[in-house]
């Protein structure tokens, strides 16, 4: 009877204990779009111009007083998916 009461106690701790392991595994296997926007983000326009070329895009913009590569977010992803 001692036994049967141990198991859905390890059942549960073992359930919590997996959850941390699976969002780090989830992140490892699929990083995250904000890196995408870490790299992708620049003080200056002239910033933003040198890496637009480097990744291939014509144009920058503003994102939140900041300069961005390419048009809009969608094509600099585009862009970064290809590199």
């Amino acid at each position: 009877m001692r036994a049967t009461m141990f198991i859905p106690f390890t059942t549960r701790v073992m359930g919590w204990v997996s959850i941390p392991f699976a969002v780090a595994a989830a992140f490892a296997l699929y990083p995250m779009a904000s890196l995408g926007h870490s790299k992708g983000i620049y003080q200056s326009k002239a910033d933003a111009q040198q890496r637009a070329g480097e990744i291939g895009c014509m144009s920058v913009h503003q994102n939140n007083g900041k300069w961005m590569p390419c048009a809009d977010e969608q094509e600099l992803h585009r862009q970064l998916r290809k590199q």
